[in-house]
């Protein structure tokens, strides 16, 4: 079992440890996995709007531009054609769906190699208590500087909705605040640095366990 030490807001260790679960923080990495759910995060986000008028949509073309025979010019019905400037798209793109999906095992085992692969690189930091008194980013910047993330991409993981640190996180650069039911491998894997909640960590083993 991988043991951490316990730091306080400011960035002190308070002389305890905690033992992590090997079975959610000491997995082996499996890159196809982490890959597939990666790709599928990345998916479900695309909003799929984009669009294109087909030579159908296109106002006007409603009459034949010249006679079909003896101009010497090629056979046209439309000014409206794909080969005309101002016509449709050829299999332009359509609105559709993105989403891709896999399975809740898949996507379980995908985050305990994000979680053990920052465990491993010695990025993950357990934090005694992720509170704020009151939303204000200097708070969050102060806390930043504790752990020596001021200049990294840092993801932090309250217990449960915090609105406080959410609020104090989100107008510094490189730096998301999430709860522990909203973990996501892109944002473990993007982070420079994880700051995750004492409190957190029972509940993070029980759901991933």
């Amino acid at each position: 079992m991988p043991k951490l030490s316990v730091y306080d807001i400011t960035g002190k260790q308070t002389g305890e440890e905690i033992e992590l679960m090997d079975y959610v923080f000491g997995v082996e990495f499996n890159e196809a996995v982490v890959h597939q759910a990666v790709v599928m995060q990345q998916a479900n986000a695309r909003q799929g709007t984009h669009a294109s008028q087909t030579r159908g949509m296109v106002r006007g073309g409603g009459k034949k531009p010249w006679r079909q025979k003896g101009t010497g010019r090629a056979r046209a019905g439309s000014n409206r054609s794909p080969l005309w400037i101002g016509g449709g798209v050829t299999f332009g793109p359509s609105p559709r769906s993105h989403a891709k999906d896999m399975p809740r095992k898949a996507r379980r085992l995908a985050i305990r190699c994000a979680l053990s692969a920052k465990v491993a690189a010695g990025e993950l930091v357990i934090v005694d208590s992720l509170q704020f008194a009151e939303p204000k980013t200097k708070n969050a910047v102060n806390m930043l500087k504790g752990f020596e993330a001021t200049d990294k991409k840092a993801l932090i993981i309250t217990d449960g909705e915090n609105e406080n640190m959410e609020k104090s996180s989100r107008n510094i650069e490189k730096v998301k605040a999430i709860s522990n039911d909203c973990l996501n491998v892109f944002d473990i894997l993007d982070a420079q640095k994880v700051l995750l909640a004492k409190d957190a960590v029972a509940k993070i083993e029980e759901v991933l366990a």
